[in-house]
């Protein structure tokens, strides 16, 4: 049977993907990572192939790819009508998410819309990331909209982002 998730529960896995964004966004590697149970998985469904990191090591990798980065200096992820519910061993929750790029005086841009599809698990007694998918606004997240197919649509990987791809075992 699953358990219902408390007030406390909810609050503190609202704060866990606050905490993901501000770490990615500012170049804290540790804090990324602390934001993953120890065996957690990160899932970027947006391009030709989805690209996938397990454990530490590998979203080490990703987080510390992302840092050192110039462009990483003017990213912000906004995440909003995050949705929680309980399921068998932890929870589950999916929330939309927009990053917007600063461009010197502007005007800004809006570089992504997606959403993120996540699995929450306690782990040493916090509500941590077991699984984030990362998925762009587009495919079957709109299938019911008049005049879309739902069928996944992805982009070619661009180039700055092939250093990206999870280090090899």
């Amino acid at each position: 049977m699953t358990q219902a998730l408390s007030p406390a529960d909810r609050q503190e896995i609202a704060d866990l993907v606050s905490r993901y964004c501000w770490a990615l966004d500012t170049g804290d590697v540790d804090g990324f990572v602390d934001c993953y149970c120890s065996h957690g998985t990160l899932v970027w469904d947006a391009f030709d192939v989805p690209m996938e990191w397990h454990g530490g090591d590998q979203l080490r990798h990703f987080a510390q790819f992302l840092a050192d980065q110039p462009t990483t200096a003017g990213r912000q992820h906004h995440v909003t009508n995050l949705l929680v519910e309980p399921a068998q061993g932890g929870a589950t929750g999916k929330a939309f998410v927009a990053v917007a790029m600063r461009k010197g005086g502007g005007p800004h841009i809006l570089n992504v819309m997606g959403w993120y599809e996540d699995s929450y698990a306690r782990e040493d007694g916090q509500w941590k990331l077991a699984k984030r998918i990362i998925r762009d606004w587009s495919g079957p997240v709109l299938a019911n909209i008049a005049g879309q197919t739902g069928e996944r649509e992805s982009r070619p990987l661009p180039p700055p982002l092939a250093g990206l791809l999870p280090p090899k075992d």
